[in-house]
């Protein structure tokens, strides 16, 4: 029986130990596994605030989109308005174009007048003296 018994010993603290490592096993795991879990929940607070980056770069990237289509708008309307005031101006250029070569026109026709009158103004002094003389006569 001392055998018997003995045995028992044996396998009962081969148990004993084998339980005290399945506990200290099993609160390593259990300490994995929590470290585990804080490791993910981290990872799912960075992936969260990256999603909100994301998102917000997105909106960001809208808004700049849409900025920029409102300064084409901006730049078409103000390339409107610049032709409309250089074709005016062109207009007025063209008038006054048309004005100064009628004054160059009328210059010259006053310059050939007055030089006409320069080459015909001794015969008219003649002709005038004459009338002159016609006239103090007949009275």
């Amino acid at each position: 029986m001392f055998w018997a018994n003995s045995k028992l010993d044996v396998l009962e603290s081969k148990l004993n130990i084998y339980e005290e490592l399945s506990r200290e096993m099993l609160t390593k795991l259990e300490a994995a596994v929590d470290k585990i879990s804080e490791g993910n929940n981290r990872i799912a607070q960075i992936l969260t605030k990256h999603e909100e980056r994301i998102d917000q770069s997105s909106r960001n990237d809208e808004l700049i989109l849409k900025m920029f289509d409102d300064i084409k708008d901006e730049m078409s309307e103000l390339e409107e308005r610049l032709d409309k005031r250089v074709s005016s101006i062109e207009a007025k250029t063209e008038d006054a174009s048309k004005t100064k070569w009628i004054m160059v026109g009328m210059a010259t026709l006053l310059t050939f007048t007055v030089g006409l009158f320069g080459i015909l103004q001794p015969w008219i002094n003649n002709n005038t003296n004459k009338f002159n003389t016609e006239v103090s006569k007949n009275k």
